[in-house]
């Protein structure tokens, strides 16, 4: 291996486990109707790929707004929506569950690891999507693969990047590295900052979507149907306008520093919330 692949100090202790054996039933219909879901998409590809663009990414927000629901996940979305054209989308990385968030944000073409091609299902599912894979232990496969976003970029296309790598918890967050920056300053297009947090319904947030460590693919699959009331949030940051920064670097660290930012907001948000509840919980116990 590279000493160059990315990697995150985050693994399954990290996690928290959100499964009873109550909720078994209801976790494996929500699993059953997931894969229906997946399949009945995966059928339909080749019919929506020749539709016109803007049917084509209204069936597709569609479809991935369902993925989320059919596993039992509310979406809660807030921000602007992303300008048309070329676009680099770029957000932290939790979950598996992370690529139909922002699809349901824009339609894009996701840069991908070479391994996910062997993945059950969603391998198949990725590589239908136009997905550019990188093998991210090969240096010197990596001018190329920003070559081939920037080509992408230039075309009109939105690429999404997950810029630190690889997964994280969601308690911490990486440092976004530079090189998929340099193919938006090459294409000369916007880079939009995104910033995906996932939490319980009343404010709880939880590290049980994340995909991490020796996590196989299934087994958080399972914890995300198992959980209950289980929101994820994408926050949509003002766009980085082309032009706007000298260099790959400083690109890079403006989004960082944007999905940081948006990160610090919804905690103090949820923390807020906790406290009027506390406050209201109180209020009521005083009358007791």
């Amino acid at each position: 291996m590279s000493a160059w692949l990315p990697s995150a100090p985050c693994s399954r202790v990290c996690v928290e486990s959100v499964g009873s054996p109550a909720a078994v039933p209801r976790a494996l219909l929500r699993l059953a109707v997931l894969l229906a879901v997946l399949l009945f998409g995966i059928v339909l590809i080749p019919v929506v790929g020749r539709l016109p663009a803007v049917w084509r990414d209204r069936l597709t927000r569609l479809w991935c707004r369902t993925i989320v629901r059919a596993a039992g996940v509310r979406l809660r979305m807030t921000g602007a929506a992303p300008p048309g054209g070329g676009l680099l989308l770029v957000a932290n990385h939790i979950s598996w569950m992370d690529i139909p968030l922002l699809a349901a944000v824009r339609p894009a073409r996701m840069l991908a690891k070479a391994e996910i091609r062997q993945w059950p299902v969603a391998g198949v599912l990725t590589a239908s999507s136009g997905a550019l894979f990188i093998e991210r232990d090969r240096l010197r496969a990596l001018p190329r693969t920003v070559e081939r976003i920037a080509d992408s970029l230039r075309g009109g296309s939105a690429v999404v990047v997950f810029p630190e790598g690889s997964t994280w918890c969601g308690r911490a967050q990486g440092h976004f590295r530079r090189a998929a920056f340099q193919a938006a300053l090459d294409a000369g297009v916007p880079v939009q900052p995104v910033h995906l947090h996932y939490r319980f319904e009343g404010g709880a947030a939880t590290t049980a979507p994340a995909f991490v460590g020796s996590d196989s693919l299934l087994t958080s699959v399972w914890r995300v149907v198992s959980a209950r009331a289980l929101v994820a949030e994408v926050r949509v940051e003002p766009v980085l306008p082309a032009g706007s920064a000298p260099d790959r670097r400083t690109l890079a660290l403006a989004a960082e520093t944007a999905t940081n930012a948006a990160a610090r907001t919804g905690t103090a948000v949820v923390e807020t919330a906790d406290a009027h509840r506390r406050s209201a919980n109180s209020k009521a116990y005083a009358h007791l």
